[in-house]
């Protein structure tokens, strides 16, 4: 009977130290999940100031050349491209007027995104500016180009915005060559691969059109 009763009280115990355990597991857990939530929220916030210094931070002057230069240049093709609606002879050339509006326009508003981050100038719009005033600028039009394209009309103007656009990309291929070489800010790199890979092949587009291909 006694060792009955022995075999019993040391069953309880064993069952109630293991509900003890099994509590402070439980406890533990809580406390250890509301640790790491802190350590999450610590972490999230670490990833956002490290997510705010990429975008601001992760950039050298020749990301911000990248922009600032680029924009105008973008700026330039644009004025060329929507003459093309009203004034080009071949639906080739008004096809891709298009596109290049439809392709250089968003990259102008995300390059000036990162410039305004960055607390840098953003360049205005200037509509026919001589490149000879801006060295690193290459392939930009001067007002004389433009305005001889502005009055222009049918295969004249399709030849002349050909012939200009083929070294006004050039231009952009070189100046985002240099950025993806110099550059230090991933998605600006990354847009100046883009900007080589299309417009290198809407230089070739070009030149077939011109008959030079």
């Amino acid at each position: 009977m006694t060792s009955i009763r022995t075999l019993t009280r040391r069953t309880a115990l064993v069952v109630a130290t293991a509900t003890a355990a099994l509590a402070l597991a439980a406890c533990g857990g809580d406390g250890s999940g509301s640790g790491h939530g802190g350590h999450g929220s610590s972490s999230t916030g670490g990833g956002a100031s490290a997510s705010a210094e990429a975008t601001n931070g992760a950039h050298n002057a020749q990301d911000v050349a990248f922009a600032q230069g680029m924009i105008p240049h973008h700026q330039q093709a644009l004025e060329m491209a929507r003459l093309a609606a009203e004034r080009a002879g071949s639906a080739e050339v008004k096809d891709l007027a298009t596109r290049i509006e439809k392709a250089q326009d968003p990259e102008i508003r995300t390059m000036t995104g990162w410039l305004k981050s960055w607390g840098e100038e953003v360049p205005k719009a200037m509509p026919g500016m001589d490149h000879s005033a801006h060295g690193g600028m290459s392939g930009m039009m001067s007002p004389q180009d433009m305005d001889k394209l502005e009055k222009a009309s049918g295969k004249t103007f399709d030849t002349l915005f050909l012939t200009m656009m083929v070294e006004h990309h050039e231009g952009a291929v070189e100046m985002a060559t240099t950025e993806k070489d110099k550059g230090a800010y991933g998605p600006a790199k990354a847009t100046a691969e883009d900007i080589v890979t299309a417009q290198n092949a809407e230089i070739s587009e070009m030149n077939k059109l011109l008959g030079k291909d």
